[in-house]
């Protein structure tokens, strides 16, 4: 088969197309033959040398795919060969064929087509996992997603709304913001030109939001703390915008706040199950209802994937930018 390898951390230019031995499936895995992948920023932050896969998976980028299952390790059940599905992986997505844990496999939704399902499973895991599982966002309250025109930010938006919250978004266009709004975002915030703690507090009169999804770390921790609400929850997903901050813990205690920080890719084997079950439960109902959807900026060729990963570094997509295996 062919899949995306790094011979050495760089730029885009270090993606390369290359021939390598066809994955077999372990025990409990399955194999799927790979539709598509989807570029996330963790990909991005491997090819530079900064987030190598965890021990004993797939040295090829690519956190999410979709496909056909192609053929069954032992103690597999519940799948067929030919089932269409989606996958959550620790690597391995810029590829024809990937080995995956059956406990991160997916069906694709109704209606949503096999290629564009490559690019729910990381943004529905992580948003799910974060907002809802450790967050526990509930109806009524205010969710303020960073950067609400990616991956992550568009479905936050629409899983926030489909559950009866009030959202609050950050982006840095009108472009952007407009179409935030037309996923249902209430509150639109450009973050070069407004202060979101001050614009979160006027929208919710003074309250501040409920929950916070931060894909910046560093940079926002202070702000975003300000920002929160009596009882509020910030979830950092990202670090985009460093690794070390200052923590004002008075605030904190005055507000009865609580910070978490996840990551989805390292975790053990029975949390990620634990997660995509959830997700099936929760959220598959809803794309299969047609309530909400994937939103996809653009299909490259996978072989194509220095183009794909410059689209994303130069941030001008919205949702997700999808790789489209031959």
């Amino acid at each position: 088969m062919h899949a995306i390898t790094i011979s050495e951390p760089g730029g885009p230019e270090a993606l390369v197309w290359t021939e390598v031995p066809d994955p077999v499936p372990g025990e409990g895995e399955v194999l799927v033959e790979v539709t598509a992948s989807a570029v996330n920023r963790a990909d991005i932050m491997q090819r530079q040398g900064f987030y190598d896969p965890p021990p004993g998976t797939s040295p090829y980028p690519g956190l999410e795919c979709s496909g056909r299952v192609a053929a069954l390790g032992t103690g597999v059940s519940g799948w067929s060969v030919g089932d269409e599905v989606c996958a959550l992986l620790a690597g391995g997505g810029y590829a024809e064929k990937v080995a995956v844990p059956a406990g991160q496999l997916l069906p694709v939704p109704e209606g949503i087509g096999v290629e564009r399902a490559a690019a729910l499973p990381e943004v529905v895991c992580t948003v799910w996992s974060n907002v809802f599982m450790v967050a526990h966002l509930r109806p009524g309250e205010t969710l303020l997603v960073h950067g609400g025109s990616s991956g992550i930010g568009t479905m936050a938006i629409q899983l926030a709304k489909a559950v009866g919250a009030k959202v609050a978004v950050t982006a840095g266009t009108k472009e952007k913001l407009e179409r935030c709004a037309e996923l249902g975002a209430d509150i639109l915030i450009n973050y070069r030109e407004q202060d979101f703690v001050a614009e979160v507090r006027e929208a919710t009169g003074g309250a501040g939001a409920d929950v916070i999804l931060d894909n910046m770390g560093a940079k926002y921790l202070d702000r975003n703390v300000q920002a929160l609400a009596v009882n509020g929850r910030l979830a950092i997903i990202g670090m985009q915008g460093g690794r070390k901050g200052e923590l004002d813990i008075g605030t904190l205690l005055a507000k009865r706040a609580a910070v978490s920080a996840t990551s989805l890719r390292a975790r053990p084997l029975e949390e990620k199950a634990a997660i995509v079950a959830a997700v099936r439960e929760h959220v598959w109902p809803l794309l299969d209802g047609g309530h909400i959807r994937p939103i996809v900026d653009r299909e490259l060729p996978m072989s194509d994937a220095p183009a794909a990963h410059r689209v994303v570094e130069e941030s001008g997509h919205i949702g997700k930018v999808l790789l489209i295996a031959s």
